[in-house]
């Protein structure tokens, strides 16, 4: 009888160890199918923004003279940024001001007497990958500019200065760029030093606010590279795409160094800089 009852429970206990070894078996197999499909999508998509919105300071770029008649709605408008807008305007904002940064990108940031005009756009990442991936540096890539064809510069120039989240390059870009522009330990220093982006695993979008400073004068065209790795041991620099599958192709300008019509507003009078370069606040635009 007890020997019937041991012999009964070792049969038991062999059934379960089969069915655990099975099972764990299976879960192997499946994890390791569920890794390769995983691997097998892209790591991630992007998509790039411009700001929405009016900001405090700014200065917009036409490719044409304002008409008498333009110039007297734009003067009259209770919106001029969103006037000149429509009439075709490339709107650039004022770059943040980095106070906290190190004592040598200050001084480059004020090295023409006033802040830069930036080209800003929102960079997000998204992956629908079920393992993370992390991005943790990139690269500016295919640059090419050429010398700034717009005819109007009108602008309501920076008075003082905000720091804004994200990041900030030069193109091309300086030693350490791109560097943090928010406003805390570590604003100027080289951003993937102490953060990267992740992606995946559940995470939300990953998105960036990016401020690109064009050469004087000029329109640029680049692309980005970025470096990543994931859960399945990838290790590289990929270029991003856009929508299409084509190398994603970024424009940023600076204002013509020498428009036909400069105007500019706001803690001054209405002022034709281009018949009075010594006008209030020309200097600043």
């Amino acid at each position: 009888m007890v020997a019937a009852v041991v012999m009964g429970a070792s049969a038991m206990a062999f059934e379960t160890v089969r069915d655990y070894g099975l099972t764990s078996l299976f879960s192997a197999k499946e994890n390791a199918a569920q890794k390769k499909v995983d691997a097998s999508e892209l790591p991630f998509t992007v998509s790039v923004q411009p700001e929405r919105g009016e900001p405090d300071s700014w200065t917009m770029l036409l490719d044409r003279e304002l008409t008498a008649d333009e110039t007297q709605k734009m003067q009259e408008s209770s919106s001029p940024f969103s006037y000149l807008r429509d009439l075709g305007g490339h709107p650039l904002q004022y770059a943040s001001l980095l106070e906290n940064a190190p004592e040598r990108y200050r001084e480059q940031q004020f090295a023409s007497g006033r802040l830069e005009n930036v080209d800003t756009f929102k960079i997000g990442f998204l992956s629908t990958r079920a393992y993370p991936v992390m991005i943790d540096d990139w690269k500016v890539v295919d640059l090419t500019c050429v010398k700034s064809t717009r005819k109007t510069v009108v602008s309501r120039p920076a008075q003082g200065g905000a720091a804004y989240e994200g990041i900030s390059l030069h193109l091309p870009p300086r030693a350490d760029e791109p560097v943090l522009t928010d406003d805390t330990e570590g604003q100027g220093k080289p951003y993937f030093d102490s953060r990267f982006i992740e992606v995946g695993g559940g995470q939300s979008v990953g998105a960036l606010r990016v401020e690109a400073i064009a050469p004087p004068g000029q329109s640029c065209e680049w692309g980005i590279e970025v470096h990543y790795t994931d859960a399945h041991h990838q290790d590289e620099y990929v270029q991003l795409k856009d929508g299409n599958g084509s190398p994603l192709r970024i424009h940023t300008e600076s204002a013509p160094e020498n428009p036909r019509q400069k105007w500019v507003f706001g803690s001054v009078p209405w002022t034709p800089c281009h018949l009075n370069p010594q006008g209030d606040s020309c200097d600043l635009a």
